[in-house]
């Protein structure tokens, strides 16, 4: 196993030791060396992070439309009277406080990042959400996604720093623009890519040990559901926690069905399912492969009567929206959802070692228990899994929509 990798699971090992992380900041331990704070580069004019177009997938993803003060999406915007942050609002409407909640917790936190950085100075925001067009066509203004700033003093030698600390903010895509200004935006708070992790529609079905199909959010810890084990055999495997729980998120999902037979599966681009390039394939080399990349003519797994596993050709991949988006735990790191076998695991295509990683977490439950009720997020191992992984392991062993900001 390679260094990073192996370290990665002792790594996980070690988050064990602390669950108080689930509530807790960093507090320093007492006898350990402080770290010395990493150094940030401020980002050079015309320069932009992540080093690809606004509107990919990679960075703040597709306009999806203006927003109007009288149209059903106005109420995805909310407010911001942050009082550490001046709002220029030159309209006099209060349009530059408008934005997405993800817009807004990621400004928020640039705020503090702005006053620590600079004592005195404040974040200053000369543009948010446009209502008048004064942008260009598809502006991510026109959503609430954007905004320009600058700090409160105006200081021009700031804003190369100030474009590098909305980056590490959590900006989606951070463009110093301007010699006046620096422009950010961020994913819509429905997409796919707005979520780090993999999910499925919350009434997508699992199959339990005594056949009866329930919906993936009634599941509860210590049901045993139909998956596959590492020879891709058929079998039942507890179901341990949700890695992702979101009841009422709108997300967007790829729909992949087959034929012969027919199933229909949704789940996020970052999800991985077993895919071969022919039917002939032995099951155990179906490969896990990220459902974004799955198109027709590649076979997957599903699950046919008598609880036996088969290949069934993809026919067609359509995207569509639903309410909910879970992500199921299991004891072997598969499950059967809507006939069609699937890992538990997303954003990085190795099943083994994200299995290995979750062994940890997997033992310390088996020996203390699982708790009764889940609440909704992402779980807190996983959310730590994830930020360490993007620390220790290479860019390109994530989808493109977990890839961590290139330093462009």
């Amino acid at each position: 196993m390679k260094p990073a990798r192996l370290l990665l699971l002792l790594s996980g090992c070690a988050l064990l030791l602390a669950p108080a992380v689930r509530g807790c900041g960093p507090g320093r331990v007492v006898g350990s060396r402080r770290r010395p704070p990493r150094k940030l580069i401020p980002l050079a004019y015309k320069q932009f992070s992540p080093n690809v177009p606004e509107k990919t997938l990679g960075a703040s993803g597709r306009y999806e439309g203006k927003i109007a003060r009288n149209s059903e999406r106005f109420k995805e915007l909310t407010p911001n009277y942050n009082p550490d942050i001046i709002f220029k609002d030159e309209e006099n409407t209060g349009a530059d406080r408008l934005m997405t909640q993800r817009c807004k917790d990621r400004l928020n936190s640039l705020a503090i990042s702005v006053m620590n950085q600079w004592p005195g100075v404040k974040l200053r925001v000369t543009e948010g959400w446009d209502e008048d067009g004064h942008h260009s066509e598809e502006s991510l203004h026109y959503e609430g996604r954007a905004v320009d700033i600058t700090t409160s003093d105006r200081d021009r030698n700031k804003y190369g720093m100030l474009a590098r600390l909305a980056v590490e903010a959590g900006f989606d895509w951070v463009y110093y623009e301007s010699k006046a200004h620096i422009h950010c935006s961020v994913k819509s708070e429905h997409s796919a890519a707005a979520k780090t992790g993999g999910c499925f529609p919350g009434r997508a079905l699992a199959t339990l040990e005594d056949g009866a199909r329930t919906p993936l959010w009634a599941l509860r810890p210590g049901q045993r559901v139909l998956a596959m084990d590492g020879a891709g055999r058929p079998t039942y495997s507890d179901f341990l926690a949700f890695l992702d729980k979101e009841p009422r998120a709108l997300t967007s999902f790829h729909v992949i069905e087959t034929r012969e037979p027919p199933r229909r599966l949704a789940l996020t681009p970052t999800h991985l399912l077993f895919v071969a390039e022919n039917a002939s394939a032995p099951t155990a080399h179906f490969r896990p492969t990220f459902a974004s990349h799955v198109h027709p003519g590649h076979f997957v797994l599903v699950a046919v009567g008598g609880g036996g596993l088969q290949p069934a050709e993809v026919v067609g991949v359509r995207d569509r929206r639903d309410v909910g988006a879970y992500a199921p735990l299991t004891r072997h790191g598969t499950l059967v959802v809507d006939g069609v076998v699937v890992s538990c695991f997303a954003l990085v295509q190795e099943q083994h070692l994200a299995q290995l990683a979750f062994w940890p977490l997997r033992l310390y439950h088996s020996l203390v228990g699982w708790p009764g009720v889940q609440g909704d997020g992402v779980h807190w191992y996983s959310g730590l899994l994830y930020r360490l992984g993007r620390l220790l392991l290479p860019p390109d062993s994530f989808h493109p929509l977990g890839v961590p900001r290139a330093e462009s």
